[in-house]
């Protein structure tokens, strides 16, 4: 693995979707070579994991941020490449960070209103902005693999729940199944006990259903990692059809609804004949902001659509101090 890197200068805008923090990269990035984006991915990941670090991690970050690398697109029909990375590595594909990169390259007179192509590791995404704060994406082809899969968890016993892809592999558990004699830290404003009050007994167990499914070898496609766990329950506002809880490969909580994890929703509601081509799903995230969702169906395809709003909330220029101890940020002790 590759420690080093050109530049010690690199310049970022920050912007956050739903309360969720985007970090896109526009200056000072290594150079990842030619190939596909998922190849790219790939040397990002075994050759440049230093630069991650230091862009995401402590002391610069933390282990909410999702960071965007702006490269060239591969494919010519698109406005810009982009790799998606957070505090333990490379992700394949980020709702909410797509959003961001689209508000960002707005901010920065790089696209106008209208229709455009971002190039990442799952393929061509294309997104439609309004102009302002506004993005919606067609995300990638959306399937649930498999439904009501069991598994035996340390402390609460056997948690059935679907596997789905939206971009990344999730698992996906209705959280008024869970034990109900698990202790509750308190409830939200709502008076609803799946709410911010009990951000810590969430965390711990979906942190706990995430380390079963790997000790059972449950996984997605071609034994794809399932780093991403979603509960979902009854929503905080009745205009929306669900709230969710999303645990992040580096056991970070999602704080917008999560375009990947809505994704992979929407696909299994479709699955269950629970949701039709052009109708809306309002879903909801554990801090109350909003995805609208809907899908699409191309030949044997699903195709969903996420819309959300992001702002920018600053822009920096990253100093990587040679002297400094920390310069390569401090590394997650949480493993992908």
């Amino acid at each position: 693995m590759s420690e080093s890197f050109e530049g010690n200068r690199v310049r970022v805008i920050d912007s956050h979707t739903g309360g969720e923090p985007t970090r896109v990269v526009i200056e000072g990035a290594p150079y990842l070579g030619d190939g596909s984006m998922a190849d790219r991915r790939i040397r990002f990941r075994d050759s440049y994991d230093s630069f991650r670090s230091a862009v995401v991690n402590e002391p610069r970050g933390s282990d909410v941020i999702v960071g965007a690398l702006i490269c060239e697109p591969v494919d010519p029909t698109c406005v810009a490449g982009v790799l998606f990375f957070n505090n333990v590595g490379p992700l394949w594909m980020c709702g909410h960070g797509t959003i961001g990169l689209g508000v960002t390259l707005g901010h920065l007179g790089r696209i106008g209103k209208g229709t455009h192509r971002f190039d990442t590791a799952v393929g061509p995404v294309t997104i439609e902005y309004d102009g302002a704060n506004c993005v919606s994406f067609e995300n990638v082809n959306s399937y649930r693999l498999a439904k009501n899969v069991s598994v035996d968890v340390e402390g609460l016993g056997t948690i059935v729940g679907d596997i789905a892809w939206g971009g990344n592999w999730f698992f996906l558990v209705d959280s008024e199944t869970l034990p109900t004699s698990r202790p509750r830290v308190s409830e939200d404003r709502h008076g609803k006990p799946f709410g911010l009050g009990d951000i810590e007994g969430l965390t711990d167990i979906t942190w706990r259903i995430r380390q079963a499914l790997e000790r059972s070898g449950i996984t997605g496609a071609d034994h794809g990692e399932i780093d991403h766990i979603e509960l979902f329950g009854p929503p905080g506002d009745p205009k929306n059809h669900s709230r969710n809880f999303v645990l992040c490969p580096g056991r970070a909580y999602d704080r917008s609804p999560c375009g990947t994890g809505t994704s992979a929703k929407l696909a299994c509601l479709f699955e269950d004949g629970k949701l039709k081509p052009g109708d809306v799903w309002r879903q909801e995230s554990i801090i109350g902001s909003v995805f609208e969702g809907s899908i699409r169906i191309d030949g044997d395809k699903m195709i969903p659509r996420i819309m959300g709003t992001a702002h920018i909330t600053a822009e920096a220029t990253l100093i990587l101090d040679s002297s400094d101890p920390f310069r390569l940020g401090i590394r997650s002790q949480h493993r992908q």
